[in-house]
């Protein structure tokens, strides 16, 4: 198949070629063929070695209440569910509902979804990296009766993060809103909040602010940033008292968040070492994050390589919606991974499970090896065991992907290299059985 797709690019368009050009081609292709993205199986790995250690939640709570008692933000702070309200009454931003660009997304499965506005399609300063819904936040796969979607996004330069949520609801306009990522610290009434990617922060390890996978379970919020999984409870949402200053704080009493309406702060994070820190089999980076709900609820990450090979893992789950400690029902402690596979694809940018396969989002093996990011990416599948295969080519540089268990569909979205033009669409798939 990959021979064939090759002849045909050399072949099109160029009808007036003789055998020396196209067959010298076809030889070099038999001589050099393409590595394939996917050539050995998604093999078992010793998941008892891979931890990740709780940090300190109650400092940040003890933040959190100072600052919320202090008046200088406006607290939605909602004991029983969330504090998603004011973002679901159909204000904010107007993305389009459907597929704006093309997609390269096998039309047998149905494909579907929605695009941002103008100015987050084409933007050089942000870029969407994961996706979470309504569908991973509760079994009944809505909120608030609202489908609702969670998309992360980081800055250019790492030093500010923010989350995007969205009311995709059948019969309504798209809205979404933005929401800067904070981390609070302090107490009393020297309590504040900085950016997650603050480079001034003193905490250890200092919160990373490259904003990738991220799954909503309940109402606790899963972020990883590389070696760090950070947590944000969504029933604490802040409405800034200033969106005019680019500032990240309070000063005199009033509260901003560079021009942004809304903050979430954080309330903790498990990591396994710091932003920049090395990735090896015992210490797999986290960069793709996704809920798996298939008999113990769990998190699922993934680590980009550029030729495969790194560990899909999944991390248990409790009770009290936080990772389950070795010690049970602490937010303290260390955090022992139930199940890591190798995994052979290339690029893999997402993974998320139905429960019998999982998905990939990786290089295709037509692309292997190539640098050209405008090119399709391709959505892989695999049980353990077994050697992953294409299920559907999908849009340039795909990133996170998440699994609607009712639907029986997988979600996912693209960032965009070319800027200027945009491609960035968050897509679902119905997946065959």
């Amino acid at each position: 198949m990959l021979l064939l797709r090759k002849l045909r690019r050399i072949w099109s368009g160029r009808t007036s070629l003789g055998c020396a050009s196209v067959c010298g081609a076809l030889a070099l292709l038999l001589v050099n063929p393409q590595p394939a993205a996917a050539a050995t199986p998604l093999a078992p790995m010793n998941a008892s070695v891979m931890k990740l250690t709780a940090g300190d939640f109650q400092s940040r709570w003890n933040a959190i209440d100072a600052i919320e008692a202090g008046g200088a933000v406006t607290s939605y702070y909602d004991p029983d569910q969330d504090a998603l309200g004011p973002l679901l009454t159909g204000n904010g931003r107007t993305g389009s509902r459907g597929l704006c660009h093309p997609t390269n997304l096998n039309s047998s499965y149905s494909p579907d979804g929605f695009c941002w506005d103008h100015d987050d399609d084409t933007s050089a300063d942000w870029t969407p990296q994961g996706l979470t819904g309504s569908h991973d936040a509760s079994p009944a796969g809505t909120w608030r009766g609202h489908y609702v979607y969670i998309a992360s996004w980081h800055f250019k330069d790492n030093t500010f993060a923010r989350i995007t949520v969205v009311d995709n609801s059948p019969g309504a306009p798209t809205t979404y809103n933005h929401i800067m990522l904070v981390d609070p610290y302090g107490s009393g009434g020297s309590a504040n909040f900085r950016a997650v990617g603050d480079p001034a922060s003193p905490a250890s390890p200092a919160p990373g602010g490259h904003a990738d996978g991220i799954s909503w379970y309940g109402n606790k919020l899963f972020l990883a940033t590389g070696h760090q999984i950070q947590v944000y409870d969504l029933r604490h949402l802040w409405k800034m008292k200033s969106n005019t200053s680019a500032s990240v704080g309070i000063q005199n009493g009033t509260s901003s968040a560079r021009y942004f309406n809304y903050a979430l702060p954080m309330i903790g994070m498990y990591s396994n070492g710091k932003p920049g820190d090395g990735c090896t089999d015992t210490n797999p980076c986290l960069t793709s994050l996704s809920l798996d709900r298939t008999g113990a609820d769990g998190l699922v990450t993934s680590e980009f390589n550029a030729t495969g090979g790194r560990p899909v893992v999944r991390w248990p789950l409790s009770s009290n919606g936080l990772l389950e400690t070795d010690t049970a029902g602490n937010s303290t402690g260390t955090v022992t991974a139930t199940a890591a596979y190798r995994v052979p694809v290339w690029k893999v940018q997402g993974a998320a499970t139905d429960g019998t396969y999982y998905y990939f989002s990786g290089v295709c093996p037509d692309y292997a090896g190539g640098t050209d990011d405008d090119v399709p990416y391709c959505v892989h599948r695999a049980k353990p065991g077994e050697a992953p295969h294409v299920l559907t080519e999908a849009p340039p540089l795909t990133q996170n992907l998440s699994w609607s268990p009712l639907a029986g569909r997988l979600w996912g979205l693209n960032e965009r290299a070319n800027y200027t033009s945009g491609k960035r669409v968050v897509f679902s798939v119905h997946t065959p059985s």
